[in-house]
């Protein structure tokens, strides 16, 4: 419950701030991906974006590539965490196993004397 209301103060105040951004940052921009390119001689050409999607769109480009980065760079954790997964299961079976052996070879010690 305390997570959930600390999740609404924290988010809500977030989006308000990033529609106010939005709303504050209408202006057209064109955006050019290749550094030498030379300038258009006519602005009719140019295609204009908001300056806020393009904003928007490199923090989204940011935080998938840091995603990915950090992905890859936790595989070895990952691969450890199931060795010792699988090397944690192996070790029950087994301390299962010797805690039925005992049982079963008192059992059999005890038909052995009654014969």
């Amino acid at each position: 419950m305390i997570k959930r209301i600390v999740g609404w103060l924290v988010l809500v105040p977030l989006c308000v701030a990033l529609i106010v951004f939005a709303l504050a940052n209408r202006q057209l921009v064109t955006v050019n991906l290749n550094p030498f390119a030379v300038e258009p001689q006519t602005a009719s050409q140019d295609l204009g974006v908001p300056l806020f999607l393009v904003i928007f769109a490199v923090l989204l480009v940011g935080v998938l590539l840091g995603g990915i980065a950090t992905w890859f760079a936790q595989g070895p954790h990952r691969r450890d965490e199931r060795h010792f997964r699988r090397e944690a299961e192996r070790l029950h079976r087994e301390l299962d196993a010797a805690r039925r052996a005992p049982a079963n070879q008192a059992l059999l010690d005890v038909d052995d004397l009654a014969n």
